[in-house]
């Protein structure tokens, strides 16, 4: 009889797919979503898969503002963006009349902006840790007409 350390040793890697945002429209509705924060000057920006640990989303995007008003300039931004190049608008909102965090649920994909003290002490990196933190820089520069 195999222990389990055995079956799992002799058991064939499964290849991760790579991650693409032509065929993963959620994977592109989440680079929209970074663009448009990025264009907004939000900082300490972080994309999480989370399709194989959560069934909340398949993406999470996290991104610092240092004011209110900064945040809910990036949280529109992104509802503008995300409707021009994905046709695609936020199924709710939470958080702009107070500004600190900004939640917008796309479904698939969950925009988290927020001031420096509620990322700190929420902490959504660690708590989603074992999602799989995605170089979104290189996708972009990827996506670059040559």
């Amino acid at each position: 009889m195999q222990n389990l350390s055995t079956i799992r040793s002799s058991s064939p890697a499964i290849a991760a797919t790579p991650l693409d945002p032509q065929t993963d429209s959620s994977l592109a509705l989440a680079l929209s979503a970074i663009q448009a924060a990025d264009d907004r000057k939000g900082s300490d920006i972080v994309l999480l898969h989370v399709t194989e640990v959560s069934l909340l989303a398949d993406y999470f995007v996290l991104v610092t503002g240092y004011s209110k008003v900064q945040v809910r300039a990036i949280a529109n931004a992104v509802a503008d963006r995300t409707q021009e190049e994905v046709l695609r608008a936020p199924l709710h909102t939470e958080g702009m009349a107070d500004s600190t965090w900004v939640l917008q649920d796309y479904g698939d994909v969950i925009v988290h902006i927020m001031m420096p003290q509620e990322r700190e002490f929420y902490n959504l990196e660690a708590f989603w840790g074992h999602g799989e933190r995605v170089d979104y820089q290189a996708l972009l520069q990827a996506a670059q007409p040559a």
